[in-house]
């Protein structure tokens, strides 16, 4: 986890506030910073989702995906969003944040639709 927070509402609002950041980042014009703030709310909202599903935090942003799959595995109805999760590591940490391949078209949509994930996770943790 990013924090040692084990409070999962004050994780999801959390990553509300790194949306929030993002969308700071990429209105000053640094879509890289925006694309990574983005993605850190994609992984705290995973966080509490994971954590509220299974009792455990994931120490990791690879522990929080497995257990995402997992998830997924038992309950059809986390498909969608573990597969979001990955489309969103691969595009805004690996490929925007590490390697500085930013595309603009795809990157602002995923960093605009950030608030549409965390609703989603937020939904499924109480599911």
């Amino acid at each position: 986890m990013t924090t040692t927070e084990t409070n999962p509402a004050l994780i999801f609002t959390d990553a509300r506030r790194m949306h929030s950041s993002a969308l700071d980042r990429m209105a000053a014009g640094d879509i890289r910073d925006a694309a990574e703030e983005a993605w850190c709310a994609t992984l705290r909202a995973t966080e509490a989702l994971v954590m509220t599903r299974t009792g455990q935090p994931p120490t990791t942003s690879t522990a929080a995906g497995r257990r995402l799959r997992s998830l997924a595995e038992s309950d059809p109805s986390v498909e969608n969003v573990s597969l979001r999760y990955s489309h969103r590591q691969t595009v805004l940490h690996g490929e925007c944040f590490y390697h500085e391949y930013c595309q603009p078209i795809v990157t602002e949509r995923l960093i605009r639709e950030t608030p549409d994930y965390i609703r989603d996770a937020e939904s499924l943790a109480h599911k």
